[in-house]
Formats: C-alpha cells, sequence, structure tokens
C-alpha cells in the first residue's frame, strides 16, 4: 500500500508561474514533483489546498502525495529541500495520512494575509513581497468598509472573470485590517475564495483608504453583482497564503 504524505510547504512567488504545472513557465508543483523524482524515482501527482496565482507567496500552502516505497517523513522533508535548491521553495513539515486526507477536499477554512507598505520611498528589501502605495491610508475606513463583505454573499463584484468557480456565493468569515508602523496588514479568512477574490477585496478597499470611496460604496459595488462596479486587483506581490485548518 503506499504511503500518504501531507506536505506543508512556504515559497516566494516571485518569477514563477504560481502553484499549478504549466506548459511554458515554472510552478511550484514541478519543481517540487521534480524534486520528489530525483530523490525517490517514483513520478507523482501533487494535490494542494489552493493553488496560487504567478506572484503570490506562501508560508503554509498544504499538499498531499502518495509514495509506493514508503520513507520517514523527515527523510522526506530532507531529500525534497536538498533537490528544491535554487528555488525559493521550502517544505517546512511533513507527516504520513490517511489515505482518505486530501489536501483541498480536506480542508476547513484557509487563511490568506495582504501586506500594504505605506512610503515615500522605493521598496528594496521587500519588493515584490509588499503593495508598495505612498499615500497613507485611512484603515479606520477601510475597516468599515470590510465589515460589509464579512459574511454569505454572492461575491460576483469580486471574482476575476475567467473565474471556472460554479458559484459565487462564499462566506468570508475574517476580513481584518491592521496597521504596524508603515505596514499595513489584511487578514482574510474563508472555507474557499474564488479566482483573484482576496486580491479584487483588497483593491477596493484601498480606494476606500485612500478616499476615492465612502465605505458605503463597497455594499453598493457587493450588491451589483458585477466585476466592473468593484475596485482594481491588488497585485500579487503583497498576497500570502498562510495556512489551512484541517479536522
Amino acid at each position: 500500500m503506499p504511503s500518504r504524505y501531507k506536505l506543508t510547504i512556504e515559497y516566494d512567488g516571485t518569477g514563477l508561474a504560481g502553484w499549478q504545472r504549466q506548459d511554458n513557465a515554472p510552478s511550484v508543483q514541478q519543481y517540487i514533483e521534480e524534486a520528489i523524482v530525483k530523490f525517490s524515482g517514483q513520478k507523482v501527482n501533487l494535490f494542494c489546498a489552493g493553488r496560487t496565482d504567478a506572484g503570490v507567496h506562501a508560508k503554509g500552502q498544504v499538499a498531499h502525495c502518495d509514495l509506493v516505497k514508503p520513507f520517514a517523513p523527515r527523510t522526506v522533508q530532507n531529500a525534497i529541500n536538498y533537490y528544491l535548491k535554487p528555488h525559493a521553495i521550502a517544505i517546512t513539515d511533513i507527516m504520513v495520512v490517511d489515505e482518505d486526507f486530501h489536501a483541498r477536499f480536506s480542508a476547513l477554512r484557509r487563511h490568506y494575509c495582504y501586506r500594504i507598505i505605506c512610503r515615500d520611498a522605493p521598496l528594496v528589501l521587500e519588493a515584490n513581497r509588499a503593495w508598495h502605495i505612498k499615500k497613507t491610508l485611512d484603515i479606520a475606513a477601510m475597516q468599515e468598509a470590510a465589515n460589509y463583505l464579512v459574511g454569505y454573499h454572492d461575491f460576483t463584484s469580486f471574482r476575476a472573470v475567467a473565474c471556472q468557480a460554479k458559484s459565487p456565493l462564499k462566506t468570508l468569515e475574517e476580513l481584518t485590517i491592521s496597521r504596524h508602523g508603515e505596514t499595513i496588514t489584511i487578514e482574510v479568512s474563508a472555507p474557499s475564495f474564488l479566482h483573484h477574490m482576496v486580491r479584487n477585496l483588497v483593491g477596493t478597499l484601498v480606494w476606500v483608504g485612500e478616499g476615492k470611496w465612502q465605505p458605503e460604496r463597497v455594499k453598493t459595488a457587493l450588491a451589483a453583482k458585477d466585476r466592473s462596479a468593484a475596485g482594481i486587483t491588488a497585485p500579487a506581490g503583497g498576497l500570502y497564503f498562510m495556512r489551512v485548518d484541517y479536522p
């Protein structure tokens, strides 16, 4: 019987096509699958908790795969990390799980955060790791607007036009905004998300923070069920897949 391994993964999405394997660009899935082949000789298919877009980062992405020949979890972790060099991808935790575990379908909740840095100077150390905005944002107004979005809603106005989800109905459980010095952090939690949903929410909230929109207009945009009624799509580099909750 093959052994099923649950992998927790951290990566810098800069320069990658995202999680999913692509024909014409490198991806997180590709590099990890290739590393597994190199150490085990086994070709595997990785299944993840949530596919991230090009340029999006992760601190707690979760994936699973099956290996016919069993190895100790620590051996698998160290071997994958060895063959992942020099890519900015690392397996931070690994464990053997039951065969009915599925990284995507067993997940109860997914957590993301989005980082914004407000300052005049260009970002150097944080380039591609936060959205650089020179203006000071009104986070109290942003939080007021965010409160209209929490709950069970039709999020058509905040899904990508090319989103393939069967339904736009989602339950947003948390959307909180905090500031620490020049850094604004937006934390978002839900059982599942639509394509570009978090980045579209953030882009809209930034318009509120800049004073372009009053908070109540976000409620109007949500009710419109029309992507053109909401704000811009925030840059990918500020988004982080933080963790996944399982039973």
